[in-house]
């Protein structure tokens, strides 16, 4: 029942205990509010690390899943992580692609999760450039057959068009002076030394701040880079119709652009019923155990019977 088969390409499977390859954020509030059913069939839009999916299975008896993710290295982790369950049944099948192009049928689900944004694993791994933690090329590809990198963009894009991503895409208030400070000095190689000289051209109140400067610059590098928002829009558009009727969608978000465009999205589709009047977020336990879940909110809508 799996739909894609890796043999053909050399992935590197990341060598990352489970727990830390991927922590379920709002793990328990996300099954709780899914309404989990023994037989059901259910969509995890961003497989990740499988932690989601796991809890899922582990919900009620029976439960099938179709799982997607755009980055190979997160399927082959999964194929590794679920051999068992693979060689013994048809629960769980993978199909690998970005969420918008996934060829569902109408009334399919009795339950949709997604959960926006870069993982931790793609995070913490340093070849992967999406965090100046680490010295890196300036990848910050989800999908790394594609094209375009955040190398690209950086030395190639023209100083108004890079402003603009810095302002809509990271809502960064110096957008235009980094912008500036970017075309005088590229080319840029690597995340540090790009990191580096947007420190450099900010006030010292800026550079050492709550947060390091560069954040908003990365987050909107690689939100241009794998086109998040335009994708998001376009899934949440189409989701509602996978579901059947009484069938939950449940999308978890990290910023307030994610988080806004899935407020209304879920708000103004005809066939939708909102749940959660305002986000649900991590509890003091939850967010103890894993910091990361600070900033994530969930919101659930449930597919409309007429």
């Amino acid at each position: 029942m799996k739909e894609i088969d890796l043999s053909e390409k050399e992935v590197v499977v990341p060598e990352i205990k489970i727990g830390v390859y991927h922590i379920p954020v709002l793990g328990r509030e996300l099954i709780e509010g899914l309404a989990v059913r023994p037989g059901g069939h259910y969509l995890d839009a961003t497989l990740g690390g499988g932690g989601h999916s796991n809890l899922i299975l582990e919900a009620a008896p029976d439960v099938t899943i179709v799982a997607i993710d755009q980055d190979r290295e997160a399927i082959a982790f999964c194929q590794q992580r679920f051999a068992e369950l693979l060689a013994t049944s048809d629960r769980l099948q993978f199909w690998h692609g970005n969420f918008t192009d996934y060829p569902a049928k109408k009334a399919t689900f009795d339950g949709i999760i997604a959960d926006l944004g870069v993982s931790s694993a793609q995070l913490d791994r340093p070849l992967r450039g999406f965090s100046f933690r680490h010295q890196a090329n300036l990848d910050m590809r989800m999908n790394q057959e594609q094209s375009l990198t955040a190398a690209e963009i950086v030395n190639h894009w023209e100083e108004r068009k890079l402003a603009d991503i810095f302002y809509t895409l990271g809502e960064e208030r110096l957008s235009r002076q980094i912008a500036k400070q970017i075309i005088t000095n590229r080319p840029f190689q690597t995340t540090t030394e790009l990191a580096a000289a947007i420190a450099r051209c900010v006030p010292p109140k800026y550079r050492y701040g709550r947060i390091h400067p560069a954040t908003r610059v990365f987050q909107a590098l690689r939100i241009a880079v794998n086109a998040e928002l335009t994708s998001i829009e376009t899934f949440l558009q189409k989701a509602p119709q996978w579901l059947k009727p009484n069938g939950r969608i449940g999308i978890i978000s990290f910023h307030s652009l994610e988080d806004r465009l899935a407020k209304h999205q879920l708000k103004d589709s005809p066939i939708l019923r909102v749940l959660t009047k305002k986000p649900i977020q991590a509890q003091a336990i939850e967010l103890a155990q894993n910091p990361r879940s600070r900033s994530a909110k969930l919101r659930l809508a449930e597919r409309l019977t007429t």
